[in-house]
């Protein structure tokens, strides 16, 4: 596979290298994407951040959609993929990966968690909108059972960690992504249709600050035209490709 190989250059020719990854390196576990036909979105319309804080039944029903896994996001295995990001991560040319999935994947992997910005949250756990507070999903099933609302100790409700329709996003966490971006020499794009800003925008941003600009993806995004390297392809066989020619 030769455009393996070109890959796998770039990535052993590089100091400091960010991976962003997308819907498309967890599909492969199974887990839907949100946009596509079939995906999270055509089957269940999203309940917006002001719909949850507005509405107990909006709230019932989002914490519904969590215990019964509706949605998709949580309980599948991280693939070749994951591990191949985890294996860089572990090996250093790779510094972070940034990531709009929120199903944990990456650090199930073996990633370390310093190391994973997750730009669109977490699905795995909850926190207090009020205090911000961890709580554990499974610690909050009875309560839902019984009909509770879901309250933190400091009268702050409770959501998911997943950044919502409407919520701003994560201020730390865009801003260590952007600073990213900005330091370093090679950005590479596993599996995001690079639609959604502003997460979308960090490879422009590398891109302007000289790094090269690699994307790996199924279907063609808008900013082929503006990269170094491009495949249409699955991300699990590229990578188990990639990481054979690096012997890492």
């Amino acid at each position: 596979m030769s455009d393996a190989r070109e890959l796998a250059r770039l990535i052993s020719v590089s100091r400091r290298a960010v991976v962003f990854t997308g819907a498309g390196i967890s599909t492969e576990s199974g887990i839907p994407d949100f946009r596509s036909p079939g995906g999270v979105w055509s089957r269940m319309r999203p309940i917006t951040y002001q719909e949850f804080v507005g509405s107990r039944e909006m709230r019932r029903e989002a914490w519904r959609r969590t215990f019964s896994g509706l949605a998709g996001w949580t309980g599948a295995s991280p693939n070749v993929g994951h591990q191949a990001v985890a294996r860089l991560l572990a090996a250093g040319p790779v510094s972070v990966v940034i990531t709009q999935n929120v199903d944990n994947l990456h650090q199930d992997a073996g990633a370390p968690p310093d190391r994973v910005i997750e730009l669109h949250g977490n699905a795995s756990y909850a926190k207090c909108l009020g205090c911000a507070v961890r709580h554990e999903i499974e610690d909050l099933r009875p309560r839902h059972e019984r009909g509770d609302d879901l309250l933190c100790a400091c009268g702050g409700l409770i959501k998911t960690a997943v950044i919502s329709f409407g919520q701003a996003m994560p201020e730390f966490e865009m801003m260590k992504a952007s600073e990213e971006a900005r330091a370093c020499d090679l950005f590479l794009v596993l599996g995001s249709s690079l639609v959604v800003y502003p997460a979308a925008g960090l490879p422009l941003l590398a891109k302007e600050c000289g790094a090269r600009l690699a994307i790996v993806n199924r279907e063609p995004t808008e900013q082929d035209a503006l990269a170094d390297f491009v495949l249409h392809a699955e991300i699990g066989p590229v990578m188990t490709e990639v990481m054979g020619r690096l012997a890492l």
